[in-house]
């Protein structure tokens, strides 16, 4: 693998990881609020990245294309674990609505602690294992079909390092001072549009679990 194969990689995972998701609305809710839980969530996606692509290297792509129910069932669990997240967060917003915080400290104890964003943040990256073939498209075309471990372990090094780079900006742009002002009056309006984009992406993974179990 050549220094422009690398470059591409590495513009491609950027992409990936900068792009809507449930990784980059969940920083977005935290970061409106509060810098610290931003940075947990972003902490706990990052172990999941680093988990799915230390299994793409490893062959994990062959391993859920050979057997479609392993990738079904963990659908299944992400899925409905997607849909629950969803469901929260629009009560959660809409009771805001009624009850609108007073202040940002008020905004940012409703986060709950550190731990439990950094919970969600890894939770919500493991609820979606499409992400192997994702990655396996991008890493197939690029890698020898028997990679040296130092190649393995660079390409893992590259595709997480590069994923907490953009993610990481993104949850300390979102949340400087000046924005979290600006945006702390849309929080109840962010949670509610978070909730019923989570509620959709579920909704596709159970759907998608059940077409790969049947």
């Amino acid at each position: 693998m050549n220094l422009a194969q690398l470059g591409a990689l590495l513009a491609l995972n950027l992409a990936g990881a900068a792009s809507p998701g449930p990784d980059v609305l969940l920083i977005t809710r935290m970061a409106t609020r509060s810098r610290r839980h931003a940075l947990a969530a972003t902490a706990g996606i990052q172990i999941g990245v680093l988990f799915w692509c230390t299994l793409t290297v490893l062959g994990a792509a062959a391993l859920l294309n050979a057997f479609p129910a392993i990738l079904g069932l963990v659908q299944l669990i992400g899925g409905g674990w997607l849909l629950w997240m969803g469901y929260q967060q629009i009560v959660g917003g809409l009771a805001q609505r009624l009850n609108p915080p007073a202040n940002e400290t008020e905004a940012i104890a409703r986060l709950g602690s550190l731990r439990s964003a950094f919970w969600y943040g890894l939770s919500t990256n493991l609820s979606n294992p499409k992400i192997v073939l994702y990655l396996s498209a991008m890493i197939a075309p690029l890698l020898p079909a028997e990679p040296s471990l130092s190649l393995s372990v660079l390409v893992v090094a590259l595709l997480a390092l590069s994923a907490l780079v953009a993610q990481m900006t993104m949850a300390l742009v979102i949340s400087t001072s000046a924005m979290r002002r600006r945006l702390l009056a849309w929080g109840p309006s962010i949670d509610i549009i978070s909730g019923v984009l989570f509620l959709l992406v579920g909704a596709i993974l159970l759907m998608r679990g059940m077409a790969d179990l049947l």
